[in-house]
C-alpha cells in the first residue's frame, strides 16, 4: 500500500507498507507527523464502517420512481453527513422492476434470500399487500410499502405501510362525491384492484353516502387501446356521466389518451382520480389530457425542510429533463426520505447494542434487535411526526383536493380526517364546507349533474291488461304511430319524470306478440329488462324478492299488503236484542235485583204502610218499586234510599253498556265470509294465490281465479252455496279501485302487509332508480299521489277504506265484576246498619223497664209503653 501525502510546505515523507518497514524523514518535525499519521490510519482502517443492505425495488422508468430513487439516496447521504461517526452505513440495491409486478416480486423473493435488512417497495407496486406481508414476516426483515395496502396490520409487525390506507381514500372519495350531491357513479380500475381492498371499501362508504355505482369497468393491465376505446364507448352511451378511476400510472395514461381523443372530457363530464392515477400527471401534454378533473392527493404540511429538500433536489437532478416539469416533490419522495431516515437510526441503534456480542450477520436476535429500535424511534421528520404505533406508521391525516388544469394542479381544497371537506385545513373550524372554484371538463364553473344522453330514448315495456285497466292500458295514436300509456302507473311514472331536473324522453313498447295479444307474466315482462330489451317497466307491477335478482325498483307509490273483500248482508234476526247480553250477566242480574228488593223490604217494612199488606201486595210493592224505580211507593228510611241510589246506578251502566252494544249489531253490517269451507277467490295470474291465503287463516277453502271487478261482484253476489265465493284476497290498489265502484254493497273486512306496493322497474344500477325514489316521495308529500287516485278511482277516499271494525263483544259477568263488588257490599251494609239499629232499640227498652219496676213506678212504666207504641207509628228511621 503506497499513501502520499504533503504534511509541510517543504517537509516530504513516505510511508511504504510492502515487504517491510522504509520510513524517511528529513527532520524530527517530519518523523512526528509520520507517526500520527500512521496511528490515524491505522484506527481508521481497523474500524470501518459496517454496511446494512437495504434493497430498493422501484419502477425506474417512471417519474415517481425515479423521484423517490432520488430521494432515498439524498436522504442516506444527508442523514450520514450530520451523523459522520456513526459505525453503520446504509447501502441500497436499487432494482427496477419496470412496472410489471410479477418482476417485482421476483426482485423481493431475491433480495430476500440475499439476507438483506430492509425492503423498500416503490409507490407503482400493484401486489397484495397481504401478499407482501407475509414474506416479510416470514423471512422476518422490515418492509416499508409506499403502495401496498394492508387492512390489518396487527398479524404483521414487520410490514410496515408508509401510504394512506384504502379505506381512508375511499372514505375521502365519498365525501367528496357527495359534497355535489351526486348519487350515482362510475367505477373504473385496474382489473388488479379486485383483489385489494378498495372496491369494498369504496361500496361500504358510498352506501353510507346513499351513492351508488352504477357501473364497474374493470380494466387489463394488457389491454389494447381498441379495448379500452370499446369500454369508453359502453360508458359514454350510459347515463352517469361522473367516473372515480383508481388504476396504476402506466395504465392510466393509455386510458386519458383514449379519454380525450373520444371527447370524454367534454363539458357534462366529471372525472375524480385516487392518488395512485394522479402520481402519472407529470407534463404538459398528460395535463391537458386531464384538464377538468379531480383528484385526491396527500396533504404533507409545509415547511422550511420541505423547501429546502425541493429547492436541493431540483438542484442535484436538474438534468433529468422530465422532473423539471414537477414543481414540487410526491408525497411519497417525503416519506421515503423520513423512513430512510429512521431506518438509519434503528440500525445505528441495534449495532451497538449487539456489537460485539452477535458476530453472525442478520441473525434471528439482531432482526428483533432491530424491530425493536425501529418501533421506539420517533423522528420530527419532513411529513411530520415519524413514529410506529401498534406497527402501523401514522402519517397521513389529510387529503388535498386539486384541479388538474393546464399550468398544473391548483388546489381548491381538503378532506380532513374527523372533519370533512372543508376550505382551508388550519382552520377548519372557521372554515367553510364548500371548496373553491372549480373548473369541470369543457371550462365550465357549474358542476355536472346526471343528465340523460342526447338522442337516446327510455325505452318502457307496458303490460296488455284486459281488466283493471284504470291502472295501465294502452293507447294507439295513428297520426304520429305511437303507442301511448294511460292510468293511474302512467301518470304517476310521468310525474316522476317531469320532476327531474333533467328531460327524459320516452318510449312505450307494448309487451304483446303478433296478434296483440299478451306475451307472458309479469315476472317474463321484467325478465325483458335483464335481456336488455326495455330499459324500464310502468304498470302494476308488485315488488318481490324473486323480481329483484334481476332488475331494480324504485320505492312503491302505492299502499302496500293485501285485503279481503265480501258481500255486505242485511241483518234480519229478530232476536238480535237477546245477543248484546251473557246468560250469566243477566242471571246474577236478576239475584240482585231480588236481594235489593229484599232489604228494602226488610227496611221499610216496620213503619212504611207501603210495604205492609197481605203476601201478595208486599211482594208486588217490593218488586215494582225496585224494578221501575216507581214514585208511588215513597222510601222512608235512609237507608233503603242509600240502596235504591246503588241500584239505580247499576241499572244506568248496565243499560248504558247493553244500548251501545246493541247499536253496535244494528249498525255494523254483517259480513258474510265464514272462516272454515268458504270458496276463496284471487285475481289470475297473481303470486298472491296460496301464501296470501294461507297468512290470512284460512283453513278450508276453495281457491278460485278472477280476472276482472265484474266477475269479483258476480262470484260475491252468489257465495260459497251458490258456485260464488265468500271472500276476494287481492293487493290493496285493486281493491280500492273495486270498492270505487261497489262501495256500498261490499267492504273490505281484513287487511295484512304481505306485499310491497306497486313500483316501477329499471336495470340493475339505473342511475334513475334513487332518481325517481325521491320524486315518487315528493309527489306523496305534496299529496300529487292522492290527487292521481281520485282522478282514475273516481270516488273520495271516505268511500274507497271500508275496512269494518271488529264485531262487538257479548257483555258478561267478568266486565261488571267491580260493579256487582260494590252493590253487594252496599247491601250488606245496610242489612247490618239496620238490624244493629233494632238490637240497640230493644236493648235501650229493657234496660228502661228494669229501672222503672225497681223505682216501684210501674203507671209510669206502662204509660211510656203506649207512648212508645203509638211514636213507632209515625216515627222515622
Amino acid at each position: 500500500m503506497h499513501i502520499h501525502r504533503t504534511c509541510h510546505k517543504n517537509c516530504i515523507y513516505t510511508i511504504i507498507m510492502e515487504g517491510g518497514r522504509n520510513y524517511r524523514f528529513t527532520t524530527t518535525f517530519h518523523s512526528f507527523c509520520a507517526l500520527l499519521i500512521f496511528f490515524s490510519l491505522n484506527f481508521r482502517y481497523s474500524h470501518s464502517e459496517k454496511e446494512f443492505a437495504v434493497g430498493v425495488i422501484l419502477d425506474t422508468g417512471s417519474w415517481n420512481g425515479r423521484m423517490v430513487n432520488s430521494c432515498i439516496m439524498i436522504a442516506a447521504s444527508d442523514f450520514y453527513n450530520i451523523n459522520g461517526h456513526y459505525q453503520t452505513r446504509i447501502v441500497t440495491q436499487i432494482i427496477d422492476s419496470k412496472g410489471d409486478p410479477l418482476k417485482a416480486l421476483e426482485a423481493v423473493q431475491d433480495l430476500l434470500k440475499k439476507n438483506v435488512g430492509a425492503l423498500f417497495l416503490g409507490p407503482e407496486m400493484s401486489l397484495d399487500g397481504t401478499l407482501l406481508a407475509l414474506l416479510s414476516e416470514k423471512a422476518k426483515v422490515p418492509m416499508f410499502s409506499l403502495g401496498g395496502s394492508l387492512t390489518s396490520s396487527d398479524e404483521y409487525p414487520y410490514f410496515f405501510q408508509l401510504s394512506h390506507s384504502e379505506a381512508l381514500q375511499s372514505k375521502a372519495t365519498a365525501a367528496l362525491v357527495e359534497s355535489f350531491q351526486w348519487k350515482t357513479v362510475n367505477f373504473i380500475c385496474e382489473d388488479s384492484e379486485f383483489k385489494s381492498g378498495v372496491l369494498s371499501h369504496l361500496f361500504e362508504y358510498f352506501q353510507e353516502k346513499s351513492i351508488q355505482i352504477g357501473h364497474i369497468s374493470a380494466l387489463s393491465s394488457m389491454i389494447s387501446d381498441d379495448g379500452i376505446r370499446a369500454q369508453l364507448n359502453k360508458l359514454m352511451s350510459m347515463q352517469t356521466k361522473i367516473f372515480v378511476v383508481h388504476m396504476s400510472p402506466s395504465l392510466a395514461s393509455r386510458l386519458f389518451l383514449s379519454v380525450k381523443s373520444l371527447g370524454m372530457m367534454s363539458e357534462g363530464y366529471a372525472w375524480i382520480l385516487t392518488d395512485k392515477t394522479r402520481n402519472f400527471i407529470n407534463s404538459e401534454e398528460l395535463m391537458q389530457q386531464m384538464e377538468g378533473a379531480l383528484a385526491l392527493k396527500p396533504y404533507v404540511p409545509p415547511s422550511i425542510k420541505l423547501q429546502n429538500l425541493t429547492l436541493r433536489w431540483r438542484k442535484e437532478f436538474q438534468d433529468e429533463g422530465p422532473f423539471m416539469n414537477v414543481k414540487e416533490l410526491s408525497p411519497s419522495c417525503v416519506w421515503a426520505y423520513d423512513a430512510i431516515w429512521v431506518l438509519a437510526g434503528a440500525v445505528e441503534g441495534a449495532y451497538t447494542k449487539q456489537y460485539p456480542k452477535l458476530a453472525e450477520e442478520h441473525s434471528s436476535e439482531s432482526k428483533k434487535i432491530l424491530m425493536k429500535e425501529l418501533v421506539k424511534t420517533r423522528l420530527k421528520g419532513i411529513s411530520g411526526d415519524f413514529q410506529i404505533v401498534n406497527w402501523t406508521v401514522s402519517l397521513l391525516k389529510a387529503f388535498e383536493i386539486v384541479n388538474v388544469i393546464r399550468e398544473g394542479e391548483r388546489r381548491v381544497g381538503f378532506w380532513e380526517k374527523g372533519v370533512g371537506i372543508t376550505s382551508e385545513i388550519m382552520h377548519s373550524s372557521l372554515s367553510s364546507n364548500d371548496l373553491k372554484v372549480i373548473i369541470w371538463p369543457g371550462g365550465s364553473i357549474t358542476a355536472p349533474r346526471v343528465a340523460w344522453p342526447r338522442g337516446k330514448k327510455l325505452s318502457v315495456g307496458i303490460p296488455k291488461k284486459n281488466s283493471f285497466t284504470e291502472f295501465i292500458s294502452l293507447e294507439y295514436d295513428i297520426h304520429s304511430n305511437t303507442t301511448r300509456a294511460l292510468g293511474f302507473c302512467a301518470d304517476v311514472f310521468e310525474a316522476a319524470l317531469e320532476a327531474l331536473q333533467y328531460e327524459v324522453p320516452i318510449e312505450y313498447i307494448p309487451f304483446v306478440d303478433a296478434n296483440g295479444e299478451s306475451k307472458g307474466t309479469y315476472t317474463d315482462l321484467l325478465y325483458q329488462i335483464y335481456l336488455e330489451k326495455y330499459d324500464a317497466v310502468v304498470g302494476d307491477v308488485t315488488i318481490t324478492n324473486n323480481r329483484s335478482h334481476f332488475v331494480d325498483f324504485t320505492i312503491p307509490y302505492t299502499d302496500i299488503g293485501v285485503g279481503t273483500i265480501t258481500k255486505v248482508k242485511e241483518n234480519k234476526d229478530m232476536w238480535i236484542f237477546t245477543k248484546p247480553v251473557g246468560a250469566d250477566l243477566c242471571l246474577i242480574t236478576a239475584v240482585f235485583f231480588i236481594l235489593t228488593a229484599i232489604v228494602i223490604w226488610f227496611i221499610e217494612k216496620p213503619f212504611n204502610k207501603e210495604f205492609q199488606g197481605s203476601l201478595y201486595q208486599q211482594i208486588g210493592t217490593i218488586f215494582l218499586s225496585t224494578l221501575f224505580l216507581s214514585s208511588r211507593q215513597k222510601l222512608s228510611s235512609n237507608l233503603s234510599r242509600f240502596v235504591m241510589f246503588i241500584w239505580v246506578i247499576l241499572v244506568l251502566i248496565l243499560t248504558s253498556s247493553y244500548t251501545a252494544t246493541l247499536a253496535s249489531l244494528l249498525t255494523v253490517q254483517q259480513i258474510g265470509l265464514a272462516s272454515r269451507g268458504a270458496n276463496v277467490g284471487y285475481q289470475t295470474d297473481s303470486f298472491v294465490e296460496r301464501a296470501i291465503a294461507s297468512n290470512l287463516n284460512f283453513m278450508d277453502y276453495s281457491l278460485r281465479p278472477y280476472s276482472s271487478a265484474e266477475e269479483y261482484a258476480d262470484a260475491l253476489s252468489k257465495g260459497s252455496k251458490n258456485g260464488g265465493v265468500d271472500g276476494i284476497i287481492d293487493e290493496m290498489p285493486y281493491i280500492k279501485a273495486f270498492l270505487s265502484k261497489y262501495s256500498p254493497d261490499y267492504a273490505m273486512v281484513d287487511s295484512a302487509s304481505t306485499t310491497n306496493g306497486f313500483s316501477f322497474a329499471f336495470r340493475k344500477g339505473s342511475p334513475l332508480v334513487p332518481e325517481i325514489s325521491r320524486a315518487i316521495a315528493k309527489l306523496r308529500e305534496e299529496g300529487t299521489l292522492d290527487t292521481l287516485e281520485k282522478k282514475w278511482y273516481n270516488k273520495p277516499s271516505s268511500l274507497v277504506n271500508q275496512e269494518l271494525p271488529p264485531k262487538p263483544q257479548v257483555l258478561k259477568v267478568d266486565s261488571f265484576g267491580g260493579l256487582f263488588v260494590i252493590g253487594g257490599v252496599s247491601l250488606g251494609l245496610a242489612l247490618f246498619a239496620r238490624i244493629f239499629y233494632i238490637i240497640r232499640s230493644k236493648l235501650n227498652i229493657y234496660n228502661y223497664m228494669f229501672q222503672t219496676l225497681a223505682s216501684g213506678n210501674l203507671a209510669i212504666m206502662l204509660r211510656h209503653m203506649i207512648s212508645s207504641s203509638e211514636l213507632k207509628e209515625t216515627t222515622h228511621v
